[in-house]
């Protein structure tokens, strides 16, 4: 009958459920919060929408004003070690 249980793939499983959330959250926050998405029926007879400030506060949201101020580097200490000029 053989194994059921494969520990070998416990890995692959733990990473496909990761991305897998990931997608959902991703998928989910664009449906609630999204500025362009009309569920309801109200929404969807607008032909154009003037909600420029909620498209805004949309796309900068917290995560990305923080980042906004930081440099774009992974290992700034590890960059600074390697781009030194000590010889």
């Amino acid at each position: 009958m053989g194994r059921w249980v494969r520990p070998e793939v416990f890995p692959l499983m733990a990473a496909m459920t990761f991305v897998t959330s990931m997608c959902v959250f991703q998928l989910t926050r664009n449906m609630l919060m999204n500025p362009d998405v009309r569920i309801n029926k109200t929404n969807r007879t607008t032909a154009v929408l003037e909600n420029a400030e909620e498209g805004e506060k949309y796309s900068q949201h917290s995560l990305r004003r923080f980042l906004s101020h930081r440099p774009p580097e992974v290992f700034p200490a590890l960059n600074r070690f390697f781009s030194s000029a000590d010889e």
